[in-house]
């Protein structure tokens, strides 16, 4: 195993290269139509129950990617961690904030291996 095997692993991950991912992705497609939710509101409950689940970084990037698309903001998730923070523990929100920082982290490093 070369030293940039892990990065090509992880890029093809990102790119959606492993069968696991499309069956995810296949999973998640009527989520939002079948909610009766709007897009926002959806959004925000999604990342309400990754940070109560204690999901890992590669969730929240999945999720905070689309939910980046749909118009959720920055002032938008801070406002999900106050508002849930009493009920899941302040410790898991702190955690949930170093795995989306780990999230984008992990989106950099894709960006920057390009296509």
């Amino acid at each position: 195993m070369t030293a940039q095997a892990p990065e090509r692993t992880l890029g093809a991950i990102a790119h959606g290269d492993f069968p696991v991912f499309e069956q995810i992705a296949r999973m998640n497609i009527e989520t939002l139509p079948n909610s009766g939710l709007d897009d926002r509101t959806y959004h925000l409950v999604r990342l309400a129950a990754l940070i109560a689940m204690d999901a890992a970084p590669a969730s929240y990037l999945a999720n905070l990617s689309v939910a980046k698309e749909a118009g959720l903001t920055v002032e938008d998730a801070q406002a999900v961690c106050v508002a849930i923070a009493p009920i899941v523990g302040s410790a898991r929100v702190v955690d949930a904030a170093g795995n989306v920082l780990r999230a984008l982290g992990f989106a950099e490093l894709v960006d920057d291996m390009g296509p």
